[in-house]
């Protein structure tokens, strides 16, 4: 009999420490995760040297709960992995340093994991039954973006955000409305309580040929919005502004995938734990014969599992690991 391959993931590429244990390529024992949202709540926003820090004092207590859950020691890894970007490269450099430390310590192999597929592979840990080629829509705080899957490590990009990203956005607007960061949950309670026809904001780029997205624009709008109406109902805004961003998701993806006759699409990353998007979506790739997978909500947020799977993919099927001089890529793109 093989001997397993147990896999530690570290994912800390912005204000998450998360680590994970995989046994083998989607059999998950451990996958903790650390929110700093309360930390950074009173900023808006994240502050990296507050992130850092937090990474840094948490990341040594999650690894050893997450051996201690999987009934495994350092002794058992086989191969440690973390991010290396894209992120922030305070926070990458506290995961990376730390995995090079594991892996030089217990002997197991050594891999960088790009976060952008990591997103991908927890759509393999949920349905890994369901196999490429597929679209892939990641929709996070940091990114938006739609790929091309022809099978596990080959992709290709089709479109991205030229400003901010959806979940950015959500944050950004939830700022305006009072809301405590990060408020794309708050924003789904708030919207289903609301009346989305209230406010007819705009739709940046649906009309446009490609499949780019922006929503700067539709920022600016809700803060006039806002300014010029100051009795406004929080809930109608919400549900007004949610749509309007749901809208263009939707249309984009969908008008992706027939373009590039792809029945299936896998959307990742903490938006897709929205509710609305994962209702639109579904009700109309119905009408085109699209089927969207959207995994569970553990595995929508940035989380260790995700990392974790996508290396040991590679390590196994691509024979790759890398050397400990692997610095952090901020700016890291597929």
């Amino acid at each position: 009999m093989e001997r397993s391959i147990y896999t530690l993931g570290i994912e800390t590429s912005c204000d998450e420490t998360a680590i994970a244990i995989l046994r083998n390529e989607t059999d998950i024992l451990a996958n903790i995760v650390y929110s700093q949202a309360g930390l950074h709540a009173k900023y808006g926003g994240v502050v990296p040297e507050i992130a850092s820090r937090n990474h840094l004092r948490k990341l040594p207590y999650l690894v050893k709960e997450g051996l201690e859950h999987a009934k495994i020691k350092f002794s058992d890894l086989s191969l440690v992995a973390a991010t290396y970007g894209p992120g922030l490269v305070g926070p990458l450099l506290v995961g990376l340093s730390a995995a090079k430390g594991i892996a030089c310590g217990s002997g197991a192999a050594f891999l960088g994991v790009n976060h952008l597929e990591g997103h991908i592979f927890s759509h393999r840990l949920a349905y890994p039954t369901v196999k490429p080629p597929f679209l892939v829509l990641i929709v996070s705080g940091g990114h938006t973006s739609l790929v091309e899957v022809k099978r596990y490590g080959e992709y290709q990009p089709i479109g991205a955000t030229r400003d901010d990203a959806a979940g950015e956005v959500l944050d950004k607007v939830g700022k305006m409305l009072g809301l405590d960061y990060p408020a794309g949950k708050e924003i789904d309670k708030l919207a289903i309580a609301g009346d989305q026809s209230t406010i007819r904001f705009p739709r940046p780029m649906l009309g446009d040929t490609g499949f780019d997205f922006s929503f700067s624009g539709l920022k600016t709008a809700t803060a006039y919005y806002l300014r010029e109406n100051p009795t406004f109902k929080v809930e109608d805004v919400a549900a007004s502004f949610l749509a309007a961003v749901i809208d263009v998701l939707v249309d984009k993806t969908l008008k992706a995938a027939r373009r590039y006759k792809l029945t299936q699409i896998a959307v990742v990353g903490g938006v897709a734990a929205n509710s609305l998007l994962r209702r639109r979506l579904t009700a109309h790739g119905k009408r085109f014969g699209i089927q969207p997978f959207f995994p569970p909500l553990d595995l929508c947020t940035d989380n260790g599992a995700m990392i974790a799977a996508t290396a040991v993919f590679r390590y196994i099927h691509l024979n790759e690991q890398h050397d400990p001089s692997l610095e952090p890529a901020p700016s890291l793109e597929f």
